[in-house]
């Protein structure tokens, strides 16, 4: 595949952004990695206001310009289809897809109280009560897929909803959500996941930048 940019922002705070990097490195792009600056309108937009609809992240390949982070996963699965962003069975396929939409267009309330922070860690955090029916959806899912698909991604192999998911994983460790059992395995072999690995890594050395953004959340 031809080089390409991907936009990105905050590697501790950018959920969005960590999607859009898993779904490039899952589907074996070759890509530069550009970075918004932090006072960028369209980088605060997605920190402050958990849009998924601004323009990062931003792919940029062959010509084309996508900056939706699901319109990235199905032009990533379009691009190489045997990187297996989606499975091949077509029921599966659907589901995978279902769950995947899920979460770019839902889960506000657990997005608003439960901000991504990878660096951070809140032992025994109280969760607000309007974030617990997303918690408990977010749990369901995982829930059927591990036992409809015998894990340990959520499909089985991973995919594109183990991209969506994984920011959820890391956002139920900062604030030490309690799970069940399998739930919390997913969520360790995400957090061990090596591409996930990696954008921890960057996180974890990224520079304090962000105090205001942090107090506004």
């Amino acid at each position: 595949m031809s080089a390409a940019i991907l936009t990105i922002s905050s590697k501790n705070y950018s959920s969005w952004s960590l999607r859009g990097w898993l779904l490039c490195k899952m589907a074996g792009l070759d890509f530069e990695e550009k970075t918004m600056p932090i006072d960028d309108p369209d980088t605060r937009a997605e920190l402050l206001l958990l849009s998924p609809s601004v323009l990062v992240p931003r792919l940029e390949h062959d010509g084309a310009e996508v900056w939706d982070t699901l319109s990235i996963a199905e032009y990533l699965a379009e691009l190489n289809p045997k990187a297996g962003l989606l499975p091949k069975d077509r029921k599966v396929r659907a589901h995978c897809r279902s769950i995947s939409g899920e979460m770019h267009s839902g889960f506000f309330n657990l997005r608003s109280a439960l901000p991504m922070s990878i660096k951070a860690h809140y032992p025994k955090f109280k969760v607000w009560s309007g974030a617990k029916p997303d918690i408990a959806r977010v749990v369901a899912i995982w829930q059927e897929c591990l036992a409809a698909y015998g894990g340990p991604y959520l499909f089985g192999k991973p995919t594109m909803a183990d991209a969506m998911y994984a920011p959820v994983c890391s956002r139920f460790l900062t604030y030490d959500v309690q799970l069940d059992e399998d739930c919390a395995a997913y969520c360790k072999t995400i957090m061990k996941w090596s591409h996930m690995a990696a954008w921890v890594k960057d996180a974890t050395a990224e520079p304090e930048e962000l105090e205001e953004v942090d107090a506004e959340f």
